[in-house]
């Protein structure tokens, strides 16, 4: 059982365990992503969220809290710029932690972790996909919309093709005959 568990100790010291999360944190926040052992990843996670979920609301007093955290100013400076405007309307998981396997060396369990929104690859995917909300009983679905519309202009050019087609068709019988 895990009562009253919270901190994962990581094999160190509360003061080394502090430096090498924020360590980790800083070089996150600097290369969107980072690879690393999954406890270690998982113990970023939990250190570096609310971390960003402060630099979303920009004032002094965040500024602050943010770097007694981190303890690099060109990085809280990156954070507060960069990264709290692209997330800026997420409402958290702000992370990823993806599998890698194990390490050569002693087979320790590897993992990348990542900003979310920094990643291209899932981002295209994730646009396409855009979910259902209801609000007052109503389903409105964004991306049924923008179907709609090209149904709406492709379908003008269909009926028009269709009779050259046939006309065709027809001279193609003529032809033949």
């Amino acid at each position: 059982m895990r009562h009253g568990k919270k901190v994962m100790h990581l094999g160190r010291k509360t003061a080394h365990r502090k430096s090498m999360l924020s360590n980790m944190a800083c070089s996150l926040i600097e290369h969107k992503r980072i690879n690393t052992t999954v406890t270690k990843a998982k113990a970023l996670k939990q250190f570096v969220e609310p971390i960003i979920t402060k630099a979303k609301s920009d004032s002094t007093h965040n500024r602050r809290l943010v770097f007694s955290s981190l303890r690099d100013k060109e990085t809280v400076t990156e954070l507060f710029r960069d990264v709290a405007t692209k997330v800026g309307d997420r409402p958290g998981g702000y992370t990823r932690i993806i599998k890698l396997g194990n390490r050569l060396g002693d087979n320790a369990s590897m993992a990348m972790i990542e900003l979310v929104d920094y990643n291209e690859v899932y981002k295209s995917e994730a646009s396409e996909k855009k979910k259902t909300r209801r609000r007052g009983g109503k389903a409105k679905t964004i991306a049924n919309e923008t179907v709609i519309e090209v149904k709406e202009e492709t379908a003008p050019v269909v009926d028009k093709a269709t009779p050259q087609i046939d006309i065709k068709n027809n001279e193609d019988t003529e032809d033949a005959k």
